[in-house]
């Protein structure tokens, strides 16, 4: 692919800093980095994986209506996050984010706690004790 025929189809990159780059022939035959704001195919290829993960979210979030599973759970899987991933953000040993994923051990956890987790990913603790419609 030469630099001029590099994909410019901005959809997930749109009102982003964040930039592919992609490698192409220059002009003199060298392979170069070149700026792209996208690609449609790539984007298709998002769009499907968002669709999935989306799904799981709603399945997750009427877990946490039902009170099967805590707020955690659903923000855990929106953030792309593991749970070894959240202990390691939040300093909170694994077996302790495990165990808040669980309702009723939810509703226990102290403030500080709480902040951990909602710092960790990014959202404030009133966010992190509901699991809204993801929009």
């Amino acid at each position: 692919m030469k630099t001029t025929d590099v994909p410019q189809d901005l959809e997930y990159f749109k009102d982003n800093v964040i930039r592919d780059v992609m490698y192409a022939v220059d002009d003199e035959g060298r392979y170069t980095g070149v700026l792209s704001d996208g690609w449609s195919v790539k984007n298709d290829a998002l769009s499907a994986v968002w669709d999935d993960i989306r799904e799981q979210c709603e399945v997750i979030r009427q877990q946490v209506l039902r009170h099967e599973v805590s707020p955690l759970a659903y923000h855990l899987k929106k953030q792309l996050q593991t749970v070894g991933m959240l202990a390691a953000y939040a300093e909170v040993p694994k077996r302790m984010v495990k165990k808040h994923l669980k309702y009723k051990e939810f509703i226990k956890i102290d403030d500080e706690t709480l902040q951990k987790y909602a710092d960790a990913l990014r959202i404030t603790t009133d966010e992190l004790k509901r699991a809204d419609e993801w929009k």
